[in-house]
C-alpha cells in the first residue's frame, strides 16, 4: 500500500512563497509519475503540475505557469512544488498524487491517478 503524506501549507500573503512536500511510502516511487491537483472550496479538483518517474519532464497548468515549479527527489521519495507570486485565487487544498501505470486517462485527469495524499490547506491573504 503506497502513502503519500502532504506538508508545507499554510497562510500566505499575496507575492509570498510556499514549498509543499510529499513524501512517499513503498519502494516503488521512482517507478511512476506524480502530480499535484488542488480543490478550492466549492469548486472541483483541477490539476495543477506533473511531472514523469525521472524528472526529466514536467507539467503545468496555465494558470500557474511560471510561477509553480515541480520537481522531486527519488531518492527521498519525496515530490516538491515550489510556490511563488501566489494570488489569492491559489487558495485551495493541495494534493499530490501517485499516476497509475494505466495511461488511458491524460496527465491532467484526476482519473489517471490512483493514491491520493490527505491534503494541506494553502491560504494566500489580499
Amino acid at each position: 500500500q503506497v502513502q503519500l503524506v502532504e506538508s508545507g501549507g499554510g497562510l500566505v500573503q499575496t507575492g509570498g512563497s510556499l514549498r509543499l512536500s510529499c513524501a512517499a511510502s513503498g519502494r516503488t516511487f521512482s517507478s511512476y509519475d506524480m502530480g499535484w491537483f488542488r480543490q478550492a472550496p466549492g469548486k472541483q479538483r483541477e490539476f495543477v503540475a506533473g511531472i514523469n518517474r525521472s524528472g526529466g519532464s514536467t507539467y503545468y497548468a496555465d494558470f500557474v505557469k511560471g510561477r509553480f515549479t515541480i520537481s522531486r527527489d527519488n531518492a527521498m521519495k519525496t515530490v516538491y512544488l515550489q510556490m511563488n507570486s501566489l494570488k489569492p485565487e491559489d487558495t485551495a487544498v493541495y494534493y499530490c498524487a501517485r499516476r497509475s501505470g494505466d495511461y488511458s486517462f491524460r496527465y491532467y485527469d484526476f482519473k489517471s491517478y490512483d493514491f491520493w495524499g490527505q491534503g494541506t490547506q494553502v491560504t494566500v491573504s489580499s
